[in-house]
C-alpha cells in the first residue's frame, strides 16, 4: 500500500468517512497533500481531520489531486461537481454514486477524462464491506491499482467487465444487506410465532444468522455443501427447506425475480 497519493475526498458523509477512515487506518493516503471537502461536515469529521493534518475545504485552486473520490448526494452531483473541474483534469475520478454513469460524471466535472465507478455497500463502515467496480480502458493499470488499494480500504473488491454490470452489483450487494435484514426480521418473527418471546426470538434469530456468516466466511466448503452439513434425511432442517425451496426451487425463484427488478431500477435510475 502506497502512502505517496495525494486524495481529494468530495463529500464526506456516511460512505465517504467510511473510506477516509479505512485510509488513515491503512496509511493509504498522504495526508499533507490530501484534502476533504464537504461544508456540512460534522463535528467528528473536523476532529478528524485535525487529528490527521487533512485540511477540510481549502480553496480548490491551493490544491492538486493524483485520485479524486466523490461521495456527494446523486441528486446533488450535477450542482456540485462542475466547481471540482480543474481538479479532476488530472486525477483519477472515482464515483461512490448510485445512479451516475461514467458519462454523466465526466460532463459534469467538465468533460474529466479518467472516472472509474465503483458501488460499495453498507458493511463498508466497519470495514466489512464488497465494492464493485469498473474502469474504462483509459484508466490504465497503474489507475487500476490505485483504485484498489484505496477501495480495499473497506472491505473486498470485485472487478466488472461492463459499466452496466454495476447496475447487477447494486442488485446484489448495494442491495443486498436489506435482504439479509429482512430474513432476520422475519425468522425473528416467526420464532415469536411460536410462542417464544420477541426478545428471544430476535437473538436467536440475529446470533444464528451473523454467526452462520461468519462461519461461511472461512469455511471452505460451497454453500450447497454447508447446508448439506446441516440437513439430515428425516429431520427438522429437511422439514423447513422443504417449505422455502422445495423441488419447484420456490427460494431461490424469488430471489432471482427481486434481484432483477433491483438491476432493472438501478438502471433505469442512471443516467
Amino acid at each position: 500500500m502506497t502512502s505517496s497519493l495525494a486524495v481529494s475526498l468530495v463529500g464526506a458523509g456516511a460512505m465517504g468517512g467510511a473510506l477516509l477512515k479505512g485510509w488513515l487506518h491503512i496509511g493509504a493516503i498522504d495526508t499533507g497533500r490530501s484534502a476533504v471537502f464537504d461544508p456540512a461536515a460534522n463535528g467528528a469529521m473536523k476532529l478528524l481531520c485535525a487529528e490527521h493534518g487533512l485540511v477540510l475545504n481549502p480553496p480548490i485552486d491551493t490544491i492538486s489531486a493524483d485520485v479524486m473520490v466523490v461521495a456527494v448526494k446523486p441528486q446533488k452531483a450535477d450542482e456540485v461537481l462542475l466547481q471540482y473541474a480543474k481538479l479532476a483534469k488530472n486525477a483519477i475520478v472515482i464515483s461512490v454514486m448510485a445512479g451516475k454513469s461514467i458519462a454523466n460524471i465526466s460532463n459534469a466535472l467538465g468533460g474529466a477524462p479518467r472516472v472509474a465507478r465503483t458501488m460499495p455497500n453498507l458493511p463498508a463502515a466497519i470495514g466489512k464491506g464488497i465494492t464493485g467496480i469498473f474502469a474504462p480502458k483509459v484508466i490504465d493499470d497503474a489507475g487500476r491499482a490505485i483504485i484498489q488499494s484505496l477501495m480495499s480500504a473497506v472491505g473486498e473488491t470485485v472487478w466488472v467487465a461492463a459499466e452496466s454490470q454495476i447496475d447487477f452489483v447494486t442488485a446484489i450487494s448495494g442491495s443486498g444487506p436489506a435482504y439479509y435484514f429482512l430474513m432476520t426480521e422475519a425468522l425473528a418473527e416467526a420464532g415469536a410465532a411460536l410462542g417464544l418471546t420477541k426478545e428471544a426470538a430476535a437473538k436467536l434469530a440475529l446470533l444464528t444468522l451473523t454467526g452462520a456468516g461468519a462461519l461461511m466466511d472461512i469455511e471452505t466448503r460451497s454453500p450447497v455443501e454447508m447446508c448439506e452439513a446441516v440437513t439430515s434425511s428425516g429431520g427438522t432442517t429437511e422439514a423447513a427447506l422443504s417449505v422455502l425451496d422445495g423441488t419447484d426451487h420456490q427460494l431461490r425463484t424469488l430471489l432471482k425475480k427481486a434481484v432483477a427488478a433491483a438491476a432493472k431500477r438501478a438502471s433505469a435510475l442512471t443516467q
